[in-house]
C-alpha cells in the first residue's frame, strides 16, 4: 500500500501545488511592485520550493543537438547537427544513436554507452554523451520506468537484462566499444564473456567499465555492507511494491524509484539540504545563474524510475550477496558465464579515488577474472580526487578520464 499512499498524497496536493505556482509567477512578474521587495522575493521562492518537491519529475531530455566535429583533412572544429533516434525498440528499452550530420561511412568509432538501471534515466549521462559526441558514432541504452511497462509485455529480470545487451551488441556488430557505467559492469561483462565462449562474430573491439560492482566484497562502502546486511527476502517485503492500477504498469511488481531517490538522499542529507536552502537564498538575491544551476541539478537528480522486482532482487542476490561472477558461479541460461573465455575484446576499467558506491578497487577485479587477456589488451585508470559521478561527469571526466579511454580505444583499432 506504500506506493498507492504516496501517489494519492501527490495528487492530493495537486491543488495546493498549483496554487503555489500561480503565486510564484504573479510574486515574480516585473510589473508587480513587490516582486522587487525581499518579503515579495523570499514568497516567491518558498512558493517554487512547494512546488518542485510535492510534483513527479517527468524523464527528462538530453538535448544534445549540436557538437563539435574536427575535419579529417584540416582539422579545422565543424558544428553539426545532432539527431536522436531510436534504431531498436523492446519493451523495456530503447537503444538511441546519436546521429551526426557527417556524410556517410565517415570513419569512427562506433560506441555503445550502457547506461545504469538504477533508479535514474539515461539522462543522467548526458555530460557522458556530450564529451564522447564529437569523436565517435555514439548509441545509448534508454530504459524504460517499469511503471510504464503493461504486464502483456512480460517480466524482466537479470537473464533478461543479459539478452538485451546481447541483442544490442549483436546489432551494432563486432567493431563497437562499449562502456558500461556502474551498475551494468557484472552484466556487461557477462555478455561479453558469453560472446567469447560461443566464438560469435559480434564480439565488442572493448570494453569499458566504469566505477562498477564487480565485487563488492573489495573494500566495501555503505551501500555494499546495506545489501548484504540483510536477508533477500528483507528486501522482497520491504523494497518490492505494485504499481497503482492508474498507470500503464499496474499491478507490476516494482522497485519504487521514490525509494531509491529516498536512498540516495540518506546518503548526503545535509549536502541536500544545504544546497536547497542556498537555492532559497540565490531565488530572494535574484542570482539567477545560481538558481538555473540548482534547478537543472535536481530536475535531473529527482526524476526517478521504477525498476522490476525480478531484476532488482536478481541484482541484489547476485550482485551484492553471493558475489555469483567473481566466485565462478554465475549461470545465464544454464550456461556457466566465465570472463577467462575472453581473449578478444580489450577491457579497459576506471575508477574513482573517492567513490562512496563502488569502492575503488572492486571494479579493477574485472583485470583478474579476464586472465586468458593479454596485457597490453588491459588498462586501469584510478582517478584521483574524484567520486562516483565524477569519472562519467564533470571536468576530470572531459579534461582527463575522456583523452586516456580515448587514447586506449585507438590503440585497439583494426
Amino acid at each position: 500500500m506504500l506506493y498507492q499512499a504516496v501517489d494519492a498524497q501527490l495528487m492530493s496536493l495537486a491543488p495546493a501545488r498549483l496554487a503555489a505556482r500561480y503565486w510564484q509567477h504573479v510574486l515574480t512578474h516585473p510589473m508587480l511592485p513587490a516582486s522587487y521587495t525581499t518579503a515579495g522575493r523570499a514568497t516567491a521562492a518558498l512558493c517554487e520550493m512547494f512546488d518542485r518537491s510535492t510534483k513527479r519529475h517527468r524523464k527528462p531530455r538530453f538535448h544534445l543537438h549540436h557538437t563539435t566535429v574536427a575535419e579529417a583533412k584540416t582539422g579545422q572544429a565543424t558544428e553539426v547537427q545532432v539527431h536522436e533516434e531510436f534504431v531498436l525498440r523492446k519493451p523495456f528499452c530503447n537503444l538511441l544513436h546519436f546521429r551526426r550530420d557527417l556524410p556517410e561511412n565517415t570513419p569512427a568509432p562506433r560506441v555503445l554507452v550502457v547506461a545504469p538501471m538504477s533508479g535514474h534515466y539515461a539522462t543522467l549521462l548526458r555530460g557522458t554523451v556530450e564529451t564522447l559526441l564529437p569523436d565517435n558514432d555514439v548509441y545509448i541504452t534508454d530504459w524504460a520506468d517499469a511503471r510504464l511497462v503493461p504486464l502483456s509485455q512480460g517480466d524482466f529480470d537479470l537473464t533478461t537484462y543479459i539478452d538485451y545487451v546481447l541483442d544490442f551488441i549483436r546489432f551494432l556488430g563486432g567493431e563497437t566499444h562499449i562502456i558500461a557505467v556502474c551498475q551494468p559492469s557484472p552484466p556487461v561483462l557477462s555478455a561479453v564473456a558469453l560472446l567469447a565462449a560461443g566464438k560469435d562474430a559480434a564480439q565488442p573491439r572493448s570494453v569499458t567499465l566504469m566505477g562498477g560492482p564487480i565485487d563488492t566484497r573489495v573494500n566495501p562502502t555503505e551501500v555494499n555492507e546495506l545489501s548484504a546486511r540483510y536477508p533477500l527476502d528483507w528486501f522482497e517485503r520491504s523494497m518490492v511494491h505494485a504499481v497503482p492500477l492508474w498507470h500503464p504498469g499496474a499491478l507490476r511488481r516494482v522497485y519504487p524509484g521514490f525509494l531509491q531517490l529516498g536512498s540516495f538522499v540518506s546518503m548526503n542529507p545535509d549536502r541536500h539540504v544545504g544546497s536547497h536552502l542556498s537555492f532559497f537564498e540565490n531565488l530572494v538575491k535574484g542570482d539567477g545563474e545560481s538558481a538555473d544551476g540548482h534547478r537543472r541539478f535536481y530536475d535531473e537528480y529527482l526524476s526517478v524510475m521504477d525498476l522490476s522486482a525480478d531484476f532488482y532482487l536478481d541484482t541484489v542476490c547476485h550482485v551484492f550477496q553471493q558475489h555469483s561472477l567473481p566466485n565462478g558461479t554465475f549461470r545465464y541460461r544454464g550456461q556457466l558465464v566465465e570472463p577467462a573465455a575472453i581473449e578478444k575484446t580489450a577491457l579497459m576499467t576506471i575508477e574513482g579515488e573517492l567513490d562512496d558506491i563502488s569502492g575503488a578497487g572492486q571494479t579493477e577485479v574485472a583485470h583478474g577474472l579476464c586472465r586468458n587477456l593479454a596485457p597490453e589488451k588491459k588498462r586501469h585508470l584510478l582517478q584521483k580526487s574524484v567520486g562516483h559521478y565524477g569519472i562519467f561527469n564533470g571536468r576530470r571526466w572531459r579534461g582527463e578520464i575522456y583523452p586516456q579511454w580515448r587514447a586506449f580505444v585507438q590503440s585497439q583499432a583494426g
